[in-house]
């Protein structure tokens, strides 16, 4: 059974940039940097004939290209914090795409998604996490940018059952409408 979700890379600068703010912080665990992405939606273990079927309803997506950019260091946990991510602007394009995601998992049977999307980057899991320093770690990237990224694709990612944080293979690509194909010139 394949452990299934779908996702968006990132350049390979924007995981530069993040990869960049990994320090030592006591009780964190860092992603590495191949393994940064953006989840859209986690299909779980399923059977080879959901995974198939899952992969034809995403197929089926047809939205635009459009532009992403990070915003800010958050954690999700409350008062005992377990993941330290990256935020990422507002972007009415990403709901839809999520959504999208969402009716393509629920159309094959998958339970509906419990918790809203929230749109993150992970760069660390978090465990018994010393508080001063994560939060002086939260004051020093608080404002942390990037410059807008395109996003032309998403993917199908596969990751080994019982683990996370990677590592994540890509089973497929699907490119959004606009997206810029670059070809090789044979002739040359």
């Amino acid at each position: 059974m394949p452990r299934l979700f779908s996702g968006i890379e990132l350049p390979d600068d924007i995981k530069d940039q993040l990869s960049d703010l990994e320090v030592p912080l006591p009780g964190a665990s860092w992603i590495e940097e191949d393994n940064l992405h953006i989840t859209l939606r986690f299909a779980g273990d399923i059977d080879n004939r959901l995974a198939h079927e899952f992969t034809e309803e995403l197929s089926r997506i047809d939205i635009d290209v459009f532009e992403l950019a990070l915003e800010g260091v958050h954690v999700l946990g409350g008062n005992d914090p377990k993941i330290l991510y990256a935020g990422l602007k507002a972007s009415s394009q990403l709901d839809a795409l999520a959504r999208a995601h969402e009716r393509a998992a629920r159309s094959i049977g998958l339970p509906p998604e419990p918790r809203p999307f929230k749109p993150h980057i992970t760069l660390a899991r978090l465990r018994n996490v010393d508080i001063p320093h994560l939060t002086r770690f939260l004051q020093a990237h608080a404002l942390l940018r990037s410059r807008p990224f395109l996003i032309e694709e998403f993917v199908l990612f596969s990751s080994r059952p019982k683990t996370g944080g990677g590592p994540y293979a890509i089973e497929e690509a699907f490119p959004l409408r606009g997206a810029r194909h670059v070809f090789a010139d044979l002739d040359e």
